[in-house]
């Protein structure tokens, strides 16, 4: 790199939201941000709290207890892997994220049906994952 660009680059000394979302799930924490001011939860991981616009975020463990608000099958072929739900969820904290219900066949997922979250793997990754309550007790 030239010498020119290097001087122009900023040290970033703190993760940003994302990073630090994503560490989390790395460690088999599921963990989402809340406002020390107004007191809200907030996810997508974010800078400014989009309930009052305050930069007080914490990082905050959740009851990982959520309600599928809406749920739809992707289809796909057997050798690809097979079907699968795309399902969002409400969490009991109040923020709404984009997941799958793993533990039950994608047709059979509902609209408010509980689940909890567990940690799990999507694509090689950590991702949160959630199963269908009536099936046991597998909250993580």
């Amino acid at each position: 790199m030239a010498e020119h660009q290097k001087n122009n680059i900023e040290t970033i000394e703190n993760p940003g939201p994302l990073q630090t979302y994503e560490e989390n799930l790395a460690r088999g924490e599921f963990r989402i941000q809340q406002c020390k001011d107004c007191g809200q939860h907030v996810f997508y991981p974010r800078l400014l709290c989009h309930h009052c616009g305050s930069n007080a975020l914490k990082w905050v463990a959740v009851s990982g207890r959520g309600t599928v608000y809406s749920s739809s099958v992707v289809r796909q072929r057997p050798e690809k892997g097979g079907d699968y739900n795309i399902s969002l969820i409400d969490l009991e904290e109040g923020p709404r994220l984009m997941s799958r219900v793993v533990d039950v066949d994608p047709e059979e997922v509902s609209i408010g049906m509980q689940v909890s979250a567990h940690v799990g793997m999507i694509n090689d990754k950590p991702a949160v994952l959630f199963y269908n309550k009536e099936q046991g007790d597998k909250e993580w």
